[in-house]
């Protein structure tokens, strides 16, 4: 539960900037490149410029962002990978106290740890800048 507007919470999880500060809790240095565009490919890369690469899904402005991961990037090659359904699907549901946010993440057991370690940490910087930033 975030107190603040869908389209504030959207705006904290897809700017440049405010990507940056929240995927921290996943990765130091992360940052993205690409347009956020249904169909089109996102590269998610670590400081190091190493990361992965993924399909947007889905794209309803301050509603939802559905990612499918295709592969890994590594010095810059981009290697697809067979993950079965490694997915990330942001939804965000406006009621009378502010926004829903859920992260449904679906990924092979391998990364399960990971995921459930380093992601509400990410979700507290999520709220606290989506209630606090200008």
């Amino acid at each position: 539960m975030i107190n603040a507007e869908p389209e504030k919470v959207w705006s904290v999880l897809w700017d440049d900037i405010s990507y940056r500060q929240w995927t921290t809790a996943l990765n130091e240095g992360s940052f993205y490149q690409g347009n956020w565009e249904e169909g089109s490919i996102m590269k998610f890369f670590d400081s190091h410029n190493n990361g992965m690469y993924s399909r947007v899904e889905k794209h309803i402005p301050a509603q939802e962002m559905k990612l499918i991961h295709l592969g890994e990037i590594f010095d810059g090659v981009e290697t697809p990978m067979d993950w079965g359904a490694a997915e990330e699907d942001y939804l965000l549901e406006e009621n009378e106290e502010g926004t829903v946010l859920r992260a449904n993440i679906s990924t092979k057991e391998e990364f399960r740890n990971f995921y459930e370690e380093k992601y509400p940490n990410a979700l507290r910087i999520i709220k606290n800048l989506s209630e606090n930033q200008l």
